[in-house]
């Protein structure tokens, strides 16, 4: 059965065009834990804790993550589908190329890059400031690198930062059954480590906040008047969750490493947005019960972590944050995994400068040049981090890695959009929504416009608008200076070189051993 199943793996990748070159080694349900664990509601809830909290207050948490859950497990259904009939390392710009030629896969190929690119420098880095707490907490002194006060803060945790990225390359060369094994581990963890949260934040704070404060109290600390508190203000704490469920296009980057991808792929990535929300759900409402002195968690930033230090002592604060810690290792190196597949196939149809480095794999069949090439643009993404403001906060840093979500978002529904105006035309693969398309596709692109589009790239303080009299600049929200610079620096780019070049993925297995040579042999065995 597990080599008739391998069979029709590898024959459909070949009619796609392409040779099994990867080690296709993964099961279903690894295939959904790599999703489940780069989505990572230990990551995503505790780091943006602070963005629903001061806009809008408990119920931007009690009542925007379920709603915006719904919207975002609706993307899911639809790329759910096309990964069925699509099963490539490619994924999401692959759909795109198929589906509207290759304009269309360029740009959706280079906004999915740099989103992925994006997420695995910011989870390192927000898993560093997390550690760098926790010795913090335990005044941990090594190496000329003091966690206990406050001098150096910022390259303290970029340090840190540097650690866990080479921590995730070292795992991700030394080969792809061990990640996926890794994976399985990080699903037990972000249960087991939830419910063990939960019951500390139920058992362990002084008091709690009441029923009705978790589900009707309103904060706007954002500075905007309470005129715009429903219209604007609320909308900007939905981006907790649309930040929090993201990266679960990893499980179609993992398809040629998943047997029965074009039925297992699919089931990935919906499932791991739908358990997500439910445990993310669960652990937040434990979070903002344990809220249960408002003014004191906005004084110190709407943070978890003042959430913690003002409901518990200090011994449970550091249990909880360490598990948060371990749970976003597990999320960078996911998704790490994800950004270097995407990496090796979108180079391997001559998208990247210098695709015929990235595209190849080494003896382990792992595309290491590409592990490589995604750490370092990583890095120097992330070298902003080390200035902060006057306040300590790495404005800048958060403008780049802004992108993550946004080019994750605008490569999910350009697919989707494409998927839809084909109409019936288009040939489903074994998981498919029917005739359903023709509601959630244009709930999926009008979802993405409002919430990503408009609101992430709108200014997050009144402070930060720039006509105003108190206006800052260190408040500026320079996301759509980041986001409108990548797509006039790519459109440049596809005007003046690459739409004569770059002509969608490649139409045959002779075409890429031509240019790249074919896989190297399987190790043998020992």
């Amino acid at each position: 059965m597990s080599t008739t199943i391998q069979d029709r793996d590898e024959q459909r990748l070949a009619e796609m065009g392409y040779k099994q070159e990867l080690s296709r080694s993964w099961s279903g349900f690894q295939n959904f834990a790599i999703s489940f664990t780069i989505i990572s509601v230990l990551a995503g809830c505790f780091t943006t804790y602070y963005q629903a909290w001061n806009n809008g207050g408990p119920i931007a948490i009690s009542w925007g993550w379920p709603l915006i859950s719904v919207f975002i497990l609706i993307i899911a259904f639809c790329m759910s589908e096309l990964v069925s009939a699509f099963p490539t390392a490619g994924g999401i710009y692959w759909w795109a190329s198929k589906l509207g030629g290759p304009a269309w896969g360029w740009f959706t190929g280079w906004f999915n890059l740099l989103g992925l690119i994006g997420i695995v420098a910011s989870v390192d880095y927000f898993a560093g400031q997390f550690l760098s707490v926790v010795l913090g907490l335990y005044k941990v002194d090594i190496f000329g690198l003091n966690f206990g006060d406050s001098v150096h803060q910022l390259r303290e945790v970029f340090v840190l930062f540097v650690l866990f990225l080479i921590a995730h390359v070292t795992l991700n060369i030394r080969g792809s059954h061990l990640v996926a094994r890794l994976n399985g581990i990080s699903v037990f963890w972000h249960v087991a480590g939830v419910a063990a949260i939960v019951l500390v934040l139920i058992f362990a704070p002084h008091d709690h906040a009441s029923f009705s404060d978790v589900f009707t109290k309103r904060i706007n600390n954002s500075g905007f008047g309470q005129s715009m508190y429903w219209w604007y203000v609320l909308p900007l704490g939905f981006l907790l969750t649309q930040y929090t469920i993201t990266g679960f296009d990893a499980s179609a980057h993992i398809s040629e490493e998943t047997h029965g991808a074009d039925e297992t792929a699919p089931k990935g990535v919906w499932r791991s947005v739908f358990y997500s929300a439910i445990i993310g759900y669960i652990v937040l409402l434990a979070i903002t019960f344990a809220a249960h002195d408002p003014a004191k968690v906005s004084e110190g930033g709407g943070t978890v972590f003042a959430v913690f230090e003002n409901s518990m002592g200090t011994g449970w604060v550091e249990f909880i944050l360490i598990i948060c810690v371990i749970g976003q290792f597990f999320c960078g190196m996911s998704c790490m995994t994800s950004a270097s597949r995407m990496m090796y196939a979108f180079s391997r149809d001559g998208a990247v400068p210098g695709w015929r480095t990235w595209s190849k794999v080494n003896q382990r069949r792992i595309p290491f040049n590409a592990v490589m090439a995604v750490a370092f643009v990583a890095f120097l993404i992330t070298l902003p981090a080390l200035k902060g403001n006057k306040d300590g906060v790495t404005v800048a840093f958060t403008a780049v890695v802004s992108i993550g979500v946004i080019g994750l978002y605008i490569a999910y529904v350009i697919p989707i959009f494409l998927r839809w105006r084909m109409g019936d035309s288009f040939v489903p693969g074994p998981w498919t929504l029917g005739s359903k398309y023709k509601w959630m596709a244009p709930i999926a692109v009008v979802e993405v416009i409002i919430v990503v589009i408009i609101y992430f790239n709108a200014p997050f303080s009144a402070q930060g608008v720039p006509w105003e009299s108190d206006f800052e600049w260190s408040l500026f929200n320079y996301t759509p200076v980041v986001t409108g610079g990548v797509f006039l620096a790519v459109g440049a780019w596809w005007l003046l070189r690459a739409r004569h070049t770059f002509t969608g993925p490649r139409h045959t297995v002779e075409e890429i051993d031509a240019e790249i040579g074919p896989p190297p042999p399987l190790p043998e065995a020992p």
